[in-house]
């Protein structure tokens, strides 16, 4: 009997890693169509379509931007002299797999110089199933 329980966990236990590894695919799928759609039709427009309502934005010189005032410090984003991408390379997923983090490194395109930089960025799992960010930050410092 102790032989069957043992190959039961073993296979829920790969099932469950099945899943989960499933998740973290999706949140790394999701952090790349939200770079795709900034560089096509520009940073704000992306960051308003995958945001959380509860979101918080933490950004240089402001206290942490939460909830509405984060859509509305979006909506006044003005991002035509610029082009924001990034490139994730990894996520993780909690174990209700309804939360999860992506890190990875951006690059600011402006006019006449491009910086580089890291991010982190913490994601929820919306009822319709799509993943928004609920925290979003960055640092500078990569160089060009």
């Amino acid at each position: 009997m102790n032989k069957w329980i043992t190959i039961a966990v073993i296979l829920l236990c790969a099932c469950n890693t099945g899943n989960k590894k499933d998740a973290e695919n999706s949140v790394m799928n999701a952090d790349k169509k939200f770079s795709d759609l900034s560089q096509a039709k520009g940073m704000k427009h992306a960051f308003l379509e995958y945001i959380d309502s509860n979101a918080v934005l933490l950004r240089k010189n402001h206290y942490p931007i939460v909830g509405k005032d984060a859509k509305a410090f979006l909506e006044k984003e003005n991002d035509s002299a610029y082009t924001l991408t990034w490139e994730p390379m990894s996520a993780k997923v909690s174990a209700s797999e309804d939360m999860a983090y992506s890190y990875g490194t951006y690059t600011l395109k402006l006019k006449d110089t491009t910086l580089r930089g890291s991010y982190i960025s913490v994601w929820k799992k919306q009822a319709s199933g799509d993943w928004k960010f609920v925290v979003d930050s960055g640092n500078e410092g990569l160089g060009k």
